[in-house]
Parts: C-alpha cells; sequence; structure tokens
C-alpha cells in the first residue's frame, strides 16, 4: 500500500476551493503523508496545496468572457499537463470547472495516471451527450446530487454519489436570531442578503444590478439592512469600488468576508446569481430570488442547448419553480426588486418553503469529503 501518496488536484474557482479544502483534510485523517500538488485558492493553499498556477486565471464563466482569456488558459492547461508528467502523481482529481479539469484528466489518463472527476458537469441540464466523452476522460465521477450516477453508469463509466459537502456542514435548523447576533444587528430588522457570484466576471455583470435592485427595495423599506459577502480580494476590489462611488455609496450595506451561510441565515430574502450559491441558500432555509446576466452573444450560444425547464439547483432538485427565476432580459432590477419584497410581505409561504428545503437538506446530507476521500485514496492505491 502506498502510505505517502502524490495527489494532484485542480480547482478552478473558489466553491472548488473549499471543496478541495475539505477533501484534503479528509485525506489526511486518513492517510497523514499524503502530499497534494496542483492548482488551488486560498483555502486548499492553507491546508497543505502546493499550488503551481494562479487560480484566479481559470475563474471566468461563459463563451464570451472565456475566449477574452483563452490565451492564458490554454497556457497554464499545457504547462500543468507537462508538470503533472513530470511529477507522476498517484492520481489526478479535477475538481469541478470540466471544461479545463476534462482535458487536462483525458491527457494524463492516456499517460497512465488514474483520473477522478469530482462534481459531475450538469449533464442532466445540458449537453448531455458529454456523458459518453466524459467516461473516456474520467476514471469515476464523484457526483453531489442523486440523480447523477446513473447517467454515468448508462453510458459505460463509475460513478458514485457522495452527498453535497453544504448539506454536510450546515446545520439542518438554520438559527437566524444567532446569525444576526454575530452581524450585531437585530433580528426583527429587515434584512437582504446580496449574492452577486464569486467570479469577477460574475461581479461584472451582476453586482451592479443587484444593487439597482437593493435601492429599489431601500426606497419600500428604509429601515432594510443588506448584508452582500465576498469571495476573494479580487472581487471585493471589484466591489468596493462600486459602493464607494455613487449611486451606491448611501445604500446600508455590509460587506462581509466569506460569510454567505451567515448573511443567508440572517436575511429575510435573498437575491442570488444562479450557481452552487443557489443550494446554499436553500440549506440555509431562506426563500430567494435567482437571476443571472451574461453577454447577448454567451446567451445566444447556449440558450437552445439546455434541456430543463429551471436553471436554479432548488427549483431543479424540487422538480418545480418554487422560487422565481429571472434570467436575461427578466433580470431588471424593479422585477427582482418586487420578488424579494414579495418574499419579505408572504410569511406562511415561507414557512412552507422552508419544509421543503428541510426535506431536500436531508436528501443531500452524507460525509461528503470523507466519502470523496476514499475514492481518490482507492484511486491511488493507497486506502487504508
Amino acid at each position: 500500500m502506498n502510505t505517502s501518496p502524490l495527489i494532484a488536484l485542480c480547482a478552478g474557482e473558489a466553491s472548488g476551493d473549499l471543496l478541495g479544502a475539505h477533501l484534503i483534510e479528509a485525506i489526511r485523517a486518513r492517510c497523514p503523508q499524503a502530499r497534494f500538488t496542483g492548482i488551488g485558492g486560498p483555502r486548499m493553499q492553507a491546508v497543505g496545496l502546493e499550488s503551481l498556477f494562479d487560480q484566479e486565471t481559470l475563474a471566468v464563466r461563459g463563451y464570451v468572457e472565456v475566449l477574452k482569456n483563452l490565451p492564458a488558459i490554454w497556457r497554464i492547461r499545457k504547462d500543468l499537463i507537462a508538470e503533472m508528467k513530470r511529477q507522476q502523481p498517484d492520481v489526478f482529481v479535477g475538481i469541478d470547472a470540466p471544461d479545463f479539469n476534462l482535458g487536462v484528466a483525458a491527457a494524463l489518463k492516456a499517460a497512465g495516471i488514474p483520473t477522478l472527476h469530482y462534481v459531475s458537469p450538469s449533464v442532466w441540464a445540458w449537453r448531455r451527450e458529454r456523458v459518453h466523452k466524459i467516461v473516456q476522460q474520467a476514471d469515476e465521477v464523484l457526483c453531489l446530487f442523486p440523480m447523477e450516477p446513473e447517467l454515468y453508469q448508462q453510458a459505460g463509466g463509475r460513478a458514485r454519489f457522495v452527498g453535497h459537502p453544504l448539506a454536510q456542514t450546515l446545520p439542518l435548523e438554520a438559527d437566524r436570531a444567532a446569525a444576526c447576533r454575530e452581524l450585531g444587528l437585530p433580528k426583527t430588522q429587515p434584512i437582504f442578503a446580496l449574492l452577486p457570484g464569486s467570479r469577477v466576471s460574475e461581479i461584472d455583470y451582476m453586482a451592479p444590478l443587484f444593487l439597482q435592485a437593493a435601492q429599489l427595495v431601500w426606497q419600500q423599506i428604509p429601515e432594510a439592512q443588506f448584508l452582500l459577502p465576498y469571495a476573494t480580494e479580487a472581487t471585493y476590489a471589484r466591489l468596493q469600488s462600486l459602493l464607494t462611488a455613487e449611486p451606491y455609496c448611501r445604500l446600508p450595506l455590509q460587506l462581509l468576508p466569506g460569510s454567505t451561510a451567515q448573511a443567508c441565515t440572517a436575511a429575510d430574502a435573498v437575491l442570488v446569481t444562479s450557481g452552487t450559491a443557489t443550494l446554499e441558500v436553500a440549506l440555509c432555509k431562506r426563500p430567494m430570488v435567482i437571476s443571472y446576466k451574461i453577454s447577448p452573444l454567451t446567451y445566444a450560444l447556449v440558450k437552445h442547448k439546455i434541456k430543463v425547464p429551471y436553471v436554479g439547483l432548488p427549483n431543479v432538485l424540487l422538480g418545480r419553480a418554487a422560487v422565481p427565476e429571472l434570467l436575461q432580459h427578466d433580470a431588471e432590477p424593479e422585477k427582482l426588486a418586487a420578488a424579494l419584497l414579495d418574499w419579505y410581505r408572504s410569511p406562511e409561504k415561507t414557512a412552507a418553503l422552508q419544509q421543503d428545503f428541510t426535506e431536500l437538506h436531508r436528501l443531500l446530507r452524507k460525509d461528503t469529503a470523507a466519502e470523496a476521500a476514499a475514492a481518490v485514496l482507492a484511486a491511488a492505491g493507497a486506502n487504508p
């Protein structure tokens, strides 16, 4: 048995950095001598990853946005593959970021390095034909949602449901009073959380829109307080430049470093960009309005490929429009503000939604990092 495996990990954004950090900790609990190399953000580096390249370069979204950064992304991928072939890790684990990581995985698998992909792409939503290619690129897919493994197994691949880490780390019972107390806010004060995204490219598109909606809510509820968590120093700098200028400088808003769950739990309602954050809001048992806006060209390229009626994870997992989705042309400040105010003024509807979110939480709750660690160590030939 390999007692000191070299494990290569690659996470392309903030959510992947968090997953990767928990995975490293779970691997270390089982195999203390394990070593870690690859690409990761501050959380993964804090628990022992030697990051070879800047993660922020990979954290872009959308066809047009990616094209602008394509030369740098290609250069990093080429250099990473070369370095992995030189280091010869016992396993390569791509964490989310499938467009980048699966290309790396394919090259390394061809070189004889075992490959895992942690977080299935949304093949159930769009571009389902990707399943057949993914099973050729990755030896196993570690899935966060229970409906995903069957898709890979039907294509002759290996996949397992490991649960969703947010469901394991967040409490089943959300304590709003405690969250308000920690933030120094009275629980009787109307509170709204704004989650425009973890990437700079998302901040550029979504933050001005969300701040305009917040201003409209503030006009209706002058005593309202707004909370805006941020993921990285790069996103903080972009947000700070917006908030120190007119017309947003008067808005009663707190910027919170990495406190998404705390902000959501304290909030009466949340305005959130479509993505993993929508699930975090659901697991905090808070009502939300989901929005998303990308460049018109990117939207034209992707809209016909979407095969499900919803884009927000809570709606997808519940199989119905449990929370409103205001996307692209519907992503207007007036509509967003009206939807937030509707939740604030509808306590009975909120209570029913919270029951649905609690059941969803139970369904997704497993020791995700431990399940994923077992799969990684098995692939590396180091399972205790």
